[in-house]
């Protein structure tokens, strides 16, 4: 089958297809998309080496266990599988077992890829009503409800997104078709403009006024001046959700977060049935963040378009 494989260069390889293991499936994949992750992969992140990918919709084409439920579906997968022994396990946290796989990302093949194999028990089921191209974001719409999951977020409260990318984006639309008060921050009018047109309110930074008036602030940057932009601008005793890592030597002043209680809230991944059940109600569209699609034989200069300034969601075709 043919693969995107990182083993300190990027390339595309015939790889043997897979064979899942019990309890695993075998999925033919559809579509996959291109995460900021994987880029990072290709500069060293995380040490990974092996097929990338982990946004994907596919179909179960073979099972490994005597549950067939799934066989024939078409699905999309969680990324974190648990050893399933431990504590985190046990109640359910797998996404912090100290002895997980991640799909693409750590100890685990990923989707970019004709074929793949994980577990049955992190596949879920799209509903028919759902088109490829909006069941690929599954994923990262997860992350951006993993927000609500972390913290009550109350009816009058005001939330800004801090951060024009794909998953600033995903986030705000994703906020929005929850009914909560919601503006998005950027740089680019082009970007903005798709949250405009889906009845957000957005607005370039250079116009944001220098107030602290924001109930909740979500970073999307992944810069130390978004950060820094978060803290000028969320309310004492307010809070900000890091969905990006920063990384960077620059000193940071901490003292408003002591001085103001502010409450500052990592957040991962997330959960997958509501993710799919907004999908359902048809009130995102997703569609608008696709920059391009490429087929399989192009994955590799797929990946490099999508380091590109300005470009969001690149996809990969892996039924051409």
């Amino acid at each position: 089958m043919k693969a995107v494989v990182f083993n300190g260069e990027l390339r595309l390889a015939e790889c043997e297809k897979p064979i899942p293991l019990h309890g695993e499936a075998l999925i033919r994949v559809i579509l996959a998309g291109i995460c900021n992750t994987d880029i990072e992969i290709t500069k060293g992140y995380n040490n990974y080496t092996g097929i990338l990918g982990h946004e994907v919709v596919g179909i179960v084409e073979d099972i490994n266990g005597s549950d067939k439920s799934l066989l024939g579906k078409r699905v999309v997968t969680e990324i974190n599988f648990g050893c399933r022994n431990c504590s985190w396990c046990a109640s359910g946290q797998y996404n912090h077992c100290s002895d997980r796989y991640a799909l693409g990302i750590k100890r685990k093949n990923g989707c970019f890829a004709e074929y793949f194999t994980a577990p049955l028990d992190v596949l879920h089921e799209v509903a028919c009503g759902v088109s490829d191209e909006q069941a690929v974001f599954t994923e990262p719409l997860a992350a951006a409800l993993e927000i609500v999951q972390q913290h009550h977020i109350k009816p009058g409260d005001s939330i800004l997104v801090i951060g024009d990318g794909k998953l600033g984006i995903i986030i705000a639309l994703a906020l929005n078709a929850l009914n909560f008060d919601i503006t998005l921050v950027g740089k680019h009018k082009s970007k903005l403009d798709i949250a405009l047109s889906q009845g957000l309110k957005a607005v370039l930074l250079h116009d944001v006024k220098p107030e602290r008036t924001w109930d909740v602030v979500v970073e999307v940057t992944g810069a130390v001046s978004g950060f820094e932009t978060a803290l000028a601008l969320v309310k004492p005793r307010g809070v900000i959700v890091l969905k990006s890592t920063v990384n960077s030597g620059k000193e940071l002043n901490l003292t408003p977060i002591v001085v103001d209680e502010i409450t500052v809230l990592g957040s991962r991944c997330g959960p997958f049935e509501p993710a799919l059940r907004l999908l359902e109600t048809g009130k995102i569209d997703f569609t608008q963040i696709i920059s391009e699609v490429y087929p399989a034989d192009k994955a590799v200069e797929a990946i490099n378009k999508s380091k590109e300034k300005g470009v969001l969601k690149v996809l990969i075709d892996f039924t051409r």
